[in-house]
């Protein structure tokens, strides 16, 4: 039987960052090759600001420099955009947000803040799941 590891794949998408302006965060481009699955999980630490909000989006392509990227339609997001964002008081949390169906092979979360004049710590990572082949390295 494989386990769960066997059936995953894991990369860095938003290194730990301090975001003390309204500076878009977005992550690696995630290459989806050999993978019918790909949520983001997003962490936060402190967030300073007391009025900060942090916005959510999600963009797919073929190209792999995303030169052709375009919003992932909202019918194929798993979770809303709403719900991965988070605010001022969400120190320490996580939130997740996936895609579906991959119709595209490129894809990039993009974490933008609104009002942020203070230290916000956040960080992200992709997992590629439900691989063609198994186990995954």
């Amino acid at each position: 039987m494989k386990s769960f590891n066997d059936r995953i794949a894991v990369a860095r998408a938003i290194s730990p960052v301090s975001v003390s302006d309204n500076t878009a965060q977005a992550s690696e481009i995630i290459d989806t090759a050999g993978f019918h699955g790909l949520e983001f999980v997003i962490a936060t630490g402190s967030i300073a600001d007391a009025d900060a909000t942090f916005a959510v989006t999600l963009t797919e392509g073929d190209a792999s420099n995303l030169s052709d990227g375009a919003a992932v339609a909202s019918t194929n997001i798993d979770g809303t955009l709403a719900a991965a964002g988070f605010q001022f008081d969400d120190d320490n949390e996580t939130r997740k947000i996936g895609i579906k169906e991959l119709t595209k092979r490129y894809y990039r979360l993009t974490i933008t803040p609104s009002n942020n004049a203070s230290a916000a710590l956040l960080s992200a990572v992709a997992i590629l799941h439900s691989p063609r082949k198994a186990p995954t390295s």
